[in-house]
């Protein structure tokens, strides 16, 4: 019911403004008011806007749209250069969810030996953090004159982004303890006085898919065993609707292959400025806003392209 109701609201609301709209029009028609000429050009460019947005929000009608989301980023081959991106990446993603008022909790961070990080897993916890996040899944490519290259050469780096709904404990998912493997490790990183002291960190690893998870953001090992348990649900879930889209595949020959070279997006700083969008040719000349979070226009992009029908 909540579900439905982000959309009729919107509509009933919508449809009373645009009523109203029309009988001021027609006032307009039998008597010339620059007051309210200009009071309906206002509402008609309120309008629009509000439409565009009723648009976005119509297409999330995916089944795990409105749930929060786990984003986790692995850098590719290239060393210090591509964990940079990684980390840029990390950046990016929290920028814009802070943008849209959404809560952030890095999961498990593990970061490079010079800069950069190794890998990240996100929480980003909203209305719709899903829905949004899901057109973000691929191999992202970054251009630029490395800042760790003494030739001040120009280097192409590649990260990839993975999205999966945070599911709640309303779906059934077959975990059975014999068949979790759990390991524990000091945490790394700033954190306190427990850091690299007490074996607080723990990762997960579900022995009949391999799926590995971990967690060193509390102090608590129960904790974090606890946060690690939910990821591990989280990714068995979408692991379960992946081997239903495999079944299809042959009628669904547009599915992304999330693979290396198979980038979605590349972010070139050098010799030029562009955000590029393969998926969807939408091209943004501001890479700098981009990094700093603007990302919807990319992601209204691709709903509108895909709609409910992107998982």
């Amino acid at each position: 019911m909540k579900q439905l109701r982000t959309i009729l609201v919107p509509v009933g609301g919508l449809s009373k403004r645009v009523a109203d709209a029309r009988d001021l029009l027609g006032l307009l028609e039998t008597e010339t008011d620059a007051g309210m000429a200009e009071e309906l050009a206002q509402e008609a460019e309120a309008l629009e806007e509000a439409v565009a947005a009723l648009e976005i929000r119509v297409l999330l009608q995916g089944p795990d749209d409105t749930r929060d989301a786990i984003l986790t980023i692995h850098p590719g081959a290239g060393g210090t250069e591509s964990q940079d991106w990684a980390e840029m990446l990390m950046r990016m993603y929290t920028r814009w969810a802070e943008r849209r008022g959404y809560d952030v909790t890095i999961l498990d961070l593990l970061p490079g030996e010079e800069a950069g990080i190794k890998s990240v897993s996100l929480e980003i916890r909203g209305e719709y953090a899903y829905g949004y996040l899901k057109a973000e899944k691929g191999v992202h490519r970054l251009v630029r004159i490395s800042p760790f290259d003494s030739q001040a050469r120009r280097h192409t780096s590649f990260a990839s982004v993975f999205v999966y709904p945070d599911i709640d404990d309303t779906i059934e998912i077959d975990l059975r303890d014999e068949d979790i493997k759990m390991d524990v490790y000091r945490a790394s990183g700033a954190g306190g006085q427990h850091v690299n002291k007490t074996s607080s960190a723990v990762r997960l690893t579900h022995e009949p898919t391999g799926l590995v998870v971990a967690c060193q953001q509390e102090r608590s090992q129960v904790k974090n065993r606890a946060t690690a348990m939910k990821m591990l649900r989280a990714a068995l879930y979408q692991k379960k609707l992946e081997e239903q889209e495999a079944a299809r595949a042959v009628i669904e020959a547009t599915k992304t292959d999330n693979s290396w070279g198979n980038q979605i997006r590349s972010y070139v700083f050098q010799p030029y400025t562009m955000v590029n969008d393969h998926r969807t040719e939408l091209k943004v000349g501001d890479v700098r806003r981009v990094m700093d979070g603007d990302l919807d226009e990319f992601i209204e992009a691709y709903l509108k392209q895909h709609g409910s029908m992107s998982v």
